[in-house]
């Protein structure tokens, strides 16, 4: 009996020897966000799953109460915590002349510091410097946002911003081309304070026909439809929208030809023959041929409001420096100088782009969250601001879920970055930020920080608030 025990006792350890050889070992990774609530913001579904991730991409997302194959060499307990794709900003400015070059610099922890892991620099004077921070931050030897750049900016012969490009005759179109091909730049921008309406169109069809991605302003000699049969992928602020949807479009495109009217002489005529009808057209025209419009809202009070708002204790001025912050000065004083009918205008076109980004949004138009912020945009400040630009997409009557989309989904689909952008999913580069509370329930929340994942590193709360201490300048 003792023998047929020993015996059944041996074979037992046996099987449990060989069920452990057969047993392939887990994988090691790098890191795990566990018990977290990741938010799916295609579908607005929120599951409770640990997260892993090797070598700064997701390797894999398993429900918490499932097995997994995966080890990790160190944990995040993000339990109650919210986990969604680092924000996008998608419309900033890297400027202002090489004695401004370490103020922008500094605005990179900013971005970092609010959870904003990529920018789109929509054209300035300091592309040397752009393009090298670019390559160290992806190089992980400086600390900021992956940064997508158009470089110098398209307009015509004696452009307002420095460093434009100017194309004065039709040869200089491919010139200009030429050299932001050389640059290997991200997209192509535009600009309208001198450029031709004929160089325009002309320009955005040389560059799509490259394959270049383009986005702009529109000189209000040409028409919105024209601009979009012409291959614009997006349209940077309402003006032009606008334009388009008013019913004398044409009318007043005629009279800007015959510089009858300037453009901001035109706004109120534009905005006053605003047919629905019209615009229903126009925002399914920018629907079918996936033309994205980026609102820039929070910049737009922010300036409509600058004769009655003090931004003298603005927690932020003590990141910008002295010679940033007299960049600003420019637009504050003609705001304070303008009449009174200048300034009830503006804030009446104030409200109604909120009006008119809740239309676009209501009717399917791709929207793209952007601050405008950096040089020369007073008290526009890089990093909140992109915060302050989703507030104000939900209380023009945007959802919360419909917002968040603007940030990082939109703009990884825009610049063609989807694979490795943009969402939660297994293979995509891990820049993740986890947040206290559910931005859904409430889109301020996107402000309240845990920590962020950008790549390899991870900066908690703590690093996050270091980054911002180090960045006041003196």
């Amino acid at each position: 009996m003792k023998n047929r025990i020993k015996i059944a006792s041996y074979i037992s350890s046996l099987f449990i020897l060989l069920g452990c050889q057969n047993k392939e070992p887990k994988q090691s990774v790098d890191m795990c966000i566990a018990n977290t609530n990741v938010i799916d913001l295609e579908t607005g579904q929120i599951k409770l799953q640990d997260v892993y991730i090797n070598n700064g991409r997701i390797s894999t997302l398993i429900n918490t109460d499932d097995n997994t194959d995966y080890i990790a060499k160190s944990t995040i307990d993000a339990t109650g915590k919210y986990l969604l794709p680092g924000f996008w900003d998608n419309h900033i400015h890297l400027r202002g002349g090489d004695s401004l070059i370490s103020n922008n610099k500094n605005f990179l922890n900013l971005f970092i510091a609010n959870g904003i892991t990529t920018v789109r620099d929509a054209g300035g004077d300091l592309t040397p410097s752009v393009l090298e921070w670019k390559h160290q931050i992806a190089e992980e030897k400086l600390v900021g946002p992956t940064i997508f750049t158009s470089g110098s900016k398209i307009d015509g012969p004696n452009a307002t911003w420095a460093g434009s490009l100017e194309v004065e005759k039709e040869a200089d179109i491919n010139t200009a081309l030429d050299s932001l091909e050389k640059l290997r730049v991200d997209f192509v921008k535009l600009y309208d304070s001198r450029i031709s309406g004929e160089h325009y169109l002309k320009t955005i069809e040389q560059a799509e026909t490259r394959g270049l991605i383009t986005s702009g302003h529109m000189p209000f000699t040409v028409t919105l439809n024209e601009t979009i049969d012409a291959g614009l992928d997006a349209v940077e602020h309402l003006y032009y929208i606008m334009k388009g949807c008013a019913s004398n479009e044409v009318e007043i495109t005629e009279k800007l030809k015959s510089k009858e009217i300037g453009f901001w002489q035109a706004m109120p005529a534009l905005m006053d023959n605003y047919a629905d009808s019209t615009a229903q057209k126009t925002f399914q025209k920018l629907k079918d041929q996936q033309v994205f419009v980026v609102p820039t809202l929070h910049i737009g009070k922010t300036l409509s409001y600058l004769d009655e708002i003090d931004h003298s204790d603005d927690t932020y001025l003590k990141f910008m420096g002295d010679g940033l912050i007299q960049t600003y000065q420019g637009r504050i004083n003609r705001a304070l100088n303008a009449s009174e009918k200048v300034r009830r205008d503006r804030k009446k076109l104030d409200a109604f782009f909120g009006q008119l980004a809740k239309a676009l949004n209501d009717a399917g138009v791709g929207l793209l969250a952007g601050s405008d912020s950096g040089a020369y945009n007073s008290y526009t400040y890089p990093g909140i601001s992109l915060h302050e630009e989703l507030k104000e997409m939900v209380e023009n009557g945007i959802s919360p879920l419909d917002a968040l989309r603007t940030s990082a989904p939109n703009g990884a689909k825009f610049l063609k970055k989807s694979t490795d952008y943009g969402s939660i999913s297994k293979g995509k580069i891990a820049e993740l930020v986890i947040l206290d509370a559910n931005p859904l329930e409430n889109i301020e929340n996107t402000q309240k920080i845990y920590a962020v994942l950008k790549g390899g590193t991870l900066f908690t709360e703590k690093q996050l608030n270091d980054l911002l201490n180090a960045s006041e300048i003196q």
